[in-house]
């Protein structure tokens, strides 16, 4: 008897039977909708941001600044995290829906001024920070599809209707309403959420647990020191994904209609065209996750990404444009299947929520760095190259050897990795 087998006799652990073919495509998709919503409101300040500095007429590095100052509430999404492990990945899910779409209502209505929009913006950002619509899938996947589905998902909401739909209405009706369209969304996902189920993985552990709910401090103290090197290695790696990712989503399109001086009909099909690349990005990922390992998919990404921000900088090219919307998701896919299934059930959602918290110090430092480098760098060449330098440095947490979990259930990953 394998000790994987020994262990499992010795807890009792109960057998985890697939989910149907018609409920797993509905997972996929309802989660990728979810997904859309989230890459939505974090794209469309894109095009949104010349729009809004005009408006009130600020610098770009004072939008930058204040942008940082208020990043601070995004530290709160900890407490998100811990909903989901406490009571349940579908009353997590419902409350994320609720945190990005209900506060779109004071963007529309209640900002008056940079202060007051900043405000209600970082409320819908905190929600899109969370990745938690990730989980399900993770929980609820064949180990050998894994990769594969979340990258589907994560795909769905890559469809660029940022690019699509959200300059068209900023342009036509202003830029809040390109967030306000998503209020009406919300709605729709609040229907579908009615056919979501509780995840077998964390119902399994709540059986385990005789039905016990996780207290916030229980659910830290839970965490191993195994568990806690890994948050260590995610907050360092999605802080600096978070950081290169901010500097371009927020100035790509000012960099271009601004600085370089392309007019916006020049600029759009471009940028539709690396909006329709982020979601070949993902595909990829979630392909080479699964056929090659989750540790040359952070390579891949990380070596893309750093060519795609460092000639952007030198040259302007939109090429390289397209490498950092091609190679960014990809990172992305990594970070988000890697860090659910590496964790136990029981603190998953908080260990990734630690992470997160750690990470959306990016949130605060980015526009800070981004105010900076504004102002050393007018032309934006060093901006982009500073970007691309930090690409390099999760490529550093090869050295420590992560361990591989391709086509592994949650189950001998716990066991394995030890």
């Amino acid at each position: 008897m394998s000790k994987i087998e020994r262990l499992a006799k010795e807890k009792e652990l109960k057998a985890i039977e697939p989910r149907s073919r018609g409920y797993t495509i509905f997972l996929v998709v309802f989660m990728g909708l979810i997904s859309q919503m989230d890459q939505y409101l974090s794209l469309i300040e894109g095009p949104a941001v010349p729009l809004i500095i005009q408006e009130f007429g600020v610098e770009r590095s004072e939008f930058a600044f204040w942008q940082g100052i208020f990043g601070l509430l995004t530290l709160s999404i900890l407490f998100l995290a811990y909903i989901s492990d406490a009571f349940g990945r579908k009353k997590g899910i419902i409350l994320l829906i609720l945190l990005m779409g209900l506060p779109i209502l004071g963007i529309l209505f209640l900002s008056f001024n940079l202060l007051l929009f900043l405000f209600f913006y970082t409320l819908v950002i905190t929600g899109t920070l969370s990745n938690m619509w990730e989980l399900p899938i993770v929980e609820e996947s064949k180990p050998e599809k894994r990769g594969l589905y979340g990258g589907l998902a994560y795909l769905m909401g890559l469809i660029p209707l940022y690019a699509l739909l959200g300059t068209d209405i900023a342009e036509s009706w202003g830029w809040r309403w390109a967030y306000g369209i998503m209020f009406f969304y919300m709605f729709g996902l609040l229907v579908l959420s009615f056919f979501f189920k509780e995840t077998q993985a964390w119902e399994k552990n709540q059986e385990e647990k005789g039905h016990e709910f996780l207290k916030i401090k229980k659910a830290i103290k839970s965490l191993s020191r195994k568990d806690l090197k890994y948050v260590a290695l995610s907050t360092i790696i999605y802080t600096i994904w978070t950081i290169s990712f901010k500097m371009g989503a927020t100035w790509i399109v000012e960099y271009y209609t601004v600085v370089v001086g392309m007019s916006y009909e020049e600029f759009y099909p471009l940028y539709l065209v690396a909006g329709l690349l982020t979601m070949f990005g993902a595909l990829t990922a979630g392909i080479t996750m699964d056929k090659l390992g989750r540790n040359f998919t952070l390579a891949f990404g990380c070596i893309g990404s750093a060519i795609g921000f460092i000639f952007l900088g030198l040259t302007a090219i939109p090429l390289f444009m397209w490498f950092v919307y091609f190679f960014m998701p990809v990172i992305l896919t990594w970070i988000m299947i890697y860090f659910s299934e590496i964790f136990p059930t029981e603190v998953r959602s908080t260990a990734q929520g630690i992470s997160v918290t750690g990470s959306r110090l990016g949130y605060v430092i980015v526009p800070l760095i981004a105010s900076v480098l504004l102002l050393i760098f007018q032309d934006m060449v060093g901006f982009w190259i500073v970007a691309g330098l930090f690409m390099l440095i999760p490529l550093s947490a090869l050295l420590i050897k992560p361990y591989e979990t391709k086509g592994q259930s949650l189950d001998e990953i716990q066991l394995k990795r030890g």
